[in-house]
């Protein structure tokens, strides 16, 4: 199952090809982005203080069904909306969007989510999308990725401490590297369409992109 998770970063930042999902998640704003997008609105998440009364009623009209949050809480929107996806269809294909491009603190709070102890088991279903970038997560393990279309550049970030890492077949390599602090190798290439690397401990962010 392929389920999409709408943020409410501008629908400019979104990538292209966004309607061969099973299920639509609208987060806060990103609720009225779909509808405005003529794309389905299965659920909408949030507390939804960034939008008026009458988008508000437009959004509840229009949803299959929405969940409601205090404006006051422990978790961000996007939390909430993850963790309902991964109670609700923990097999799914997690993609997310309109989660970049504009306020950093709510970019790291979307970025670190993987580390939270209740998304750990979900860490491989789930993928940042944007006009730009690519981001997927690992756990250890030996992986093959292939190059995607139109991205030039490869950046492996390592959210934790790893006790080896090894890179293989990009412009820069690495062999069972210790990496005792999170740092993030950026600006790497493809030599070919795929690119391997091994890791053993940790978890480690990919992410494949074009300039502007």
């Amino acid at each position: 199952m392929k389920l999409l998770i709408v943020g409410g970063g501008s629908p400019k930042t979104w990538p292209d090809k966004l309607t061969d999902f099973d299920f639509y998640i609208g987060v806060d704003r990103g609720s009225l982005y779909l509808l405005e997008a003529q794309l389905p609105l299965d659920l909408a998440v949030g507390d939804f203080d960034s939008l008026t009364e009458s988008e508000r009623q437009r959004v509840f009209a229009k949803s299959r069904a929405h969940v409601q949050a205090p404006a006051e809480k422990d978790d961000t929107d996007t939390q909430l909306a993850l963790l309902w996806a991964t109670q609700h269809y923990p097999e799914a294909q997690y993609t997310c969007i309109g989660l970049t491009g504009g306020r950093i603190d709510h970019f790291l709070a979307n970025l670190w989510m993987v580390l939270e102890p209740r998304f750990a088991k979900f860490i491989p279903q789930i993928c940042l999308l944007d006009q730009q970038n690519s981001i997927h997560f690992y756990l250890p393990g030996e992986y093959t990725i292939y190059r995607e279309k139109s991205k030039k550049y490869l950046a492996y970030v390592c959210l934790t401490p790893m006790q080896s890492l090894s890179l293989y077949d990009s412009k820069y390599t690495l062999d069972q590297q210790r990496i005792t602090y999170p740092i993030a190798y950026a600006s790497n290439e493809f030599l070919t369409n795929t690119a391997r690397f091994v890791f053993s401990d940790g978890i480690l962010a990919v992410i494949q992109s074009k300039d502007a």
